[in-house]
């Protein structure tokens, strides 16, 4: 099917991660960085070339566009989503690809930066790359193929679609977000206008690996008032809200911090500290995988919190949490087709699938529970948010034969 079909997810992918599309968390706009619409022009304009004649982005930088049905069924409609921003963790200006060809195994030393490597033995799946080609950054800054490998993996897939018409398919909707890096994916998305039945995110990891369970997430907001005085008459006066609010942090246990928990294990972690002698604010993300936990977490930290500001008279805290998204396992077990036909599509690119659960959150978590019911499959994306972000081109093209055959296994179930 694909034997002789000429890829363009690579030459896509190269060009969309030049354009600097990193978000902000502390602006309050959407997008909240205007730099996202230079991509987002590029893409309604190359989907418009495609064939997709009503591709077009709108004044909140989402980009909408529809491939039409070729089908007499009556078939779900189906979404693909990918985001366009960038990490805030790590520099997207000026992106340097570098493709390593026919990878031999070994460590993978950044050219412009040689104390950035990309070693064999810190990530597994360079072990099943052997022979593949590799991009990877050149050391100064991210890649960005969390999550431009997703964009350019939906409009390779895209371009296959068009130009096979005896694939049968119904209406396929392409949306592409900013904003998800810092949480705000879908906020202004039209779910009415984009008029799908259940979606897909491209933005996952390993190759096969189809993510069908994501962390609930909590923000809690700690703000701390001390009561300050001179330093030079501060006996037995002062309360220091910033040494309060290292004592605090230091008593969260170790084990239930990001260092050192894996798999289903949750965590609470101080993303962002900020103040003075007289007030501190502490910003943290707390995850799990059930709701109850991560109550219990929540409940834990605020009992710290008690614990500490209890010793000293004149201090005080408030304790504001912020439902962020929640583990969209329980929209989706609901309608097991949808995991169901992305199994099969993997199995049809001669991939064995693997049913997974990712320590994060997509788009498509906040999409489930807004009535657009949507898993996350792999995109071939690793070591995202640093400047050791890698990934395969072999792991990108299966991915645009995932969406194909995903594509085709809806018709043919209708």
């Amino acid at each position: 099917m694909f034997s002789s079909y000429k890829y363009t997810v690579t030459e896509r992918f190269l060009r969309y991660v030049k354009i600097d599309t990193q978000s902000d968390p502390t602006s309050k706009t959407t997008p909240s960085t205007e730099k996202q619409k230079n991509l987002g022009k590029i893409l309604a304009e190359e989907l418009k070339q495609m064939g997709l004649n009503d591709a077009h982005m709108d004044d909140h930088c989402y980009v909408y566009a529809t491939l039409p049905a070729n089908t007499t069924k009556k078939v779900p409609v189906i979404c693909f989503c990918s985001h366009m921003d960038t990490s805030p963790d790590c520099s997207g200006l000026n992106v340097n690809p570098v493709i390593n060809e026919k990878y031999k195994g070994g460590d993978i030393v950044l050219k412009n930066d040689k104390t950035q490597v990309i070693r064999f033995d810190e990530h597994d799946d360079l072990k099943n790359q052997i022979g593949n080609d590799i991009i990877t950054t050149d050391g100064t800054t991210l890649l960005g193929a969390d999550n431009k490998s997703g964009l350019a993996e939906i409009m390779d897939a895209m371009h296959y679609l068009i130009n096979h018409p005896e694939i049968k398919h119904g209406a396929i909707k392409v949306l592409f977000t900013p904003d998800e890096e810092i949480g705000r994916g879908v906020d202004k998305v039209d779910l009415k206008k984009l008029g799908a039945d259940f979606a897909y995110t491209m933005d996952g990891e390993n190759l096969g690996h189809i993510e069908n369970e994501t962390f609930s997430a909590d923000g809690v907001t700690l703000t701390i008032n001390g009561f300050p005085t001179h330093p030079g008459f501060a006996k037995n006066k002062m309360q220091h809200a910033m040494k309060i609010a290292a004592e605090i942090i230091s008593l969260i246990p170790k084990d239930k911090t990001p260092e050192t928990t894996e798999g289903k294990q949750p965590f609470m972690h101080p993303v962002a500290i900020n103040g003075g002698l007289e007030q501190v604010v502490i910003k943290f993300i707390i995850r799990a995988f059930d709701t109850p936990t991560l109550h219990s977490l929540e409940a834990e930290l605020k009992a710290i919190a008690e614990k500490v500001t209890g010793k000293y008279s004149k201090c005080s805290f408030t304790f504001d949490v912020q439902e962020q998204y929640r583990n969209f396992k329980e929209v989706l077990d609901a309608n097991p087709k949808i995991v169901d036909y992305a199994v099969e599509a993997v199995k049809r690119t001669g991939v064995k699938p693997v049913l997974s659960s990712i320590r994060g959150g997509t788009d498509g978590s906040r999409l489930s529970f807004m009535g657009l019911p949507c898993p996350n499959i792999f995109a071939g994306e690793h070591a995202f948010h640093s400047k050791q972000e890698w990934v395969s081109v072999q792991d990108m093209q299966k991915a645009v034969e995932t969406i194909v055959h995903l594509s085709a296994i809806w018709e043919e179930k209708a």
